[in-house]
């Protein structure tokens, strides 16, 4: 295996996880309709961006799935009630914090994964893996800073009210 399949492979895996990732949090805070919204808009980018990667690593010497994994609907259905019983009290509020905090350090290792991708792809002079991490590290900063932002939004009404 080369060390762009392999590199494309380590990116694969981080943003199948970012999904998995975004779906639960979107599940585990159901009540929070713009992180509901958010969350599910952000895994459809990550998901285009694993179809994306699939596309272009046989070009590489390697074969990767374009379908992201999934949360399980039964255990997402309990995560969705347990948010509705905890409603916005304090404790879901921590939750989201540390949620954010997981989630902006994982949307961060996939943008520094296309950061190495994108240097890779500028040194083969690939031109159409250059325009793909170029196009998916823009919207994964996006996700970057949507987590740094919400996270800093959240903070203060988490941490200051009893």
């Amino acid at each position: 295996m080369t060390k762009v399949a392999m590199a494309l492979q380590d990116l694969h895996d981080a943003e199948s996880d970012l999904v998995v990732d975004l779906e639960r949090m979107g599940q585990k805070h159901h009540v929070d309709h713009e992180v509901v919204h958010v969350t599910r808009d952000l895994a459809r980018w990550s998901a285009d961006h694993l179809r994306r990667i699939a596309e272009i690593a046989p070009r590489y010497g390697t074969d990767l799935d374009a379908d992201p994994r999934h949360t399980n609907d039964l255990v997402g259905a309990v995560r969705k009630k347990g948010s509705e019983l905890m409603g916005r009290r304090h404790g879901p509020a921590l939750m989201l914090l540390d949620d954010l905090r997981d989630l902006y350090g994982d949307a961060a290792r996939v943008q520094l994964d296309w950061e190495v991708l994108a240097q890779a792809a500028q040194a083969l002079q690939d031109k159409d893996l250059v325009e793909l991490a170029e196009t998916c590290r823009a919207q994964t900063q996006r996700q970057v800073t949507w987590a740094e932002t919400k996270l800093k939004e959240s903070a203060a009404q988490a941490m200051v009210t009893p």
